[in-house]
């Protein structure tokens, strides 16, 4: 009995760390596989060239309820020889009509923005759902836009006055990501030296 007790305590030993190691080699492909992914989405909205640096090893967090969204807001930072270039906020909360949406929005430098994607969502497939890049461009549309581009009474829908398109039957999605892009330009814009001066250390993940 000792020995076969001894033997199920070995074998359960070994499967525990077996078990362990398959875990660690999971997570580091995971945690590989995200890190990829993430820089390849910066890639497609901040312009090839404008950066030298590696943005997800310079980042900061900021919290800034009612105009980024009501939880801390990654932002990451973008430089070309040493001088601020981009910052990409990751995420921004938009207030859709099922729920939030959450945006990644690249600004440039000279405050125009590089570009806009939706990272996740829960609106009306068929209707809403088009803020989606592969559903249609209509995103694509936010590329070089700034405070000046359109006016800032312009930065509303069609339906509004302004100059972005909606969607028929489902205004409120592009309405609230027209509101919720022209709010990170006036976040970025208004605190952009604070923004690249915050040392990396100071935040976690």
């Amino acid at each position: 009995m000792l020995i076969a007790a001894a033997l199920l305590s070995a074998f359960g030993i070994a499967g525990a760390g077996l078990v362990a190691l398959a875990h660690q080699g999971t997570a580091e492909r995971i945690a590989a596989n995200e890190r990829a992914a993430l820089l390849e989405q910066i890639g497609r909205i901040v312009p090839a060239g404008s950066i030298d640096n590696d943005p997800l090893t310079d980042r900061t967090r900021v919290h800034a309820p009612g105009i980024l969204g009501p939880a801390a807001t990654t932002v990451y930072r973008g430089r070309g020889a040493g001088q601020p270039a981009a910052a990409v906020f990751s995420t921004v909360d938009a207030k859709g009509y099922a729920g939030p949406i959450r945006l990644i929005v690249a600004v440039m430098a000279d405050g125009r923005l590089g570009g806009v994607r939706v990272l996740s969502h829960r609106e009306t497939p068929g209707l809403g759902d088009r803020i989606e890049e592969s559903r249609s461009d209509w995103v694509l549309g936010f590329a070089g836009r700034s405070l000046s581009n359109p006016a800032a009474a312009r930065w509303k829908v069609k339906r509004d006055g302004g100059v972005f398109d909606q969607f028929t039957g489902a205004t409120v999605t592009p309405r609230s990501i027209v509101v919720a892009v022209k709010q990170t330009l006036e976040y970025a814009q208004a605190h952009w030296a604070e923004l690249f001066t915050t040392h990396p250390a100071s935040m976690q993940n």
